[in-house]
């Protein structure tokens, strides 16, 4: 598929939201490749969710918000995942789920809408522009997993090259704990939803997941058992065409900023300029001087 018919096949869908509409379908073109855009809404706790089990400063920083050794699921000797998200190890032992840590942007902004911005325009922080980085069709469902279902069905039937779908409720201020697992479980459940169907309808082999977030959290609990507006965190890419495992640097607990943020260290554009590489298309000028991560397979 060249930039041309990719172009024809999504961009009624910049902006656009409320479903996957009939002049959406692709009818003249086979779309090869498809991304999935999972917006984590809030701001994840990449800190709670891909875990430093090796870093005693993780638990001086977390006295009550620290995942219990025992509970952890070892990736390593020096990482694991929140328990909630034992439904991914399938796809990870499959090797095809992929961990990219320190993702973000510099001079990291803690505000929701413009970090959104930012990620949305693949702008510098500086930067402000009213163009996103790739077009795409929303899907507003009951719940995240039926906006899963949602997804793979759109896929399957070759309706669009690209769709984003959203799991709301990660600004954890406050009682992190069972809220954040909560989160969790729905994501797993959810991906693990669309890879099943996806991988029965043959097209798993051709679709890239990739998480997307407003920022990460605080690496310090705070004194009502949540965390605050942080900057770093690590994100998901997940797919058949994936090479899985660990990339990008381990969280640096002894280096946070100066609101206990994680510091970045992988540029949040490289990310998008995977998916670009991942769909064959020419990267925005925006995305253009990042250079994709050696993560896809072909």
């Amino acid at each position: 598929m060249n930039r041309r018919q990719f172009l024809c096949t999504t961009g009624a869908f910049a902006g656009w939201s409320g479903g996957v509409a009939c002049q959406a379908r692709a009818e003249a073109y086979t779309v090869d490749r498809a991304l999935v855009l999972v917006d984590l809404n809030g701001g994840n706790d990449g800190l709670n969710t891909v875990i430093p089990i090796g870093d005693p400063l993780y638990r001086a920083l977390r006295p009550t918000l620290a995942v219990p050794h025992d509970q952890v699921l070892p990736l390593d000797e020096r990482t694991g995942l929140h328990p909630s998200l034992g439904p991914l190890l399938g796809a990870w032992r499959g090797q095809e789920l992929a961990i990219v840590q320190g993702v973000g942007h510099d001079a990291g902004n803690r505000s929701h809408f413009r970090s959104r911005q930012i990620w949305d325009t693949a702008s510098d922080t500086h930067e402000y522009r009213d163009d996103t980085w790739l077009a795409h069709a929303s899907l507003p469902a009951a719940s995240f997993v039926a906006s899963c279902t949602d997804a793979a069905r759109s896929i399957a039937q070759h309706e669009a090259a690209v769709v984003r779908i959203a799991l709301h409720g990660f600004d954890t201020h406050e009682n992190q704990a069972l809220r954040h697992a909560a989160l969790l479980g729905q994501l797993a459940q959810g991906l693990m939803m669309l890879r099943a169907r996806l991988i029965a309808s043959d097209d798993w082999h051709r679709t890239l997941v990739m998480t997307n977030s407003d920022f990460g959290r605080s690496a310090r609990e705070n004194a009502v058992g949540g965390t605050d507006h942080g900057a770093a965190a690590a994100h998901f890419l997940m797919g058949g065409n994936v090479r899985g495992g660990l990339w990008g640097a381990a969280p640096r607990l002894n280096a946070l900023d100066t609101g206990d943020g994680l510091p970045v260290s992988l540029d949040f554009r490289q990310l998008h300029a995977t998916a670009c590489a991942h769909l064959g298309v020419a990267p925005p000028s925006s995305v253009e001087r990042f250079a994709p991560l050696p993560l896809l397979r072909v």
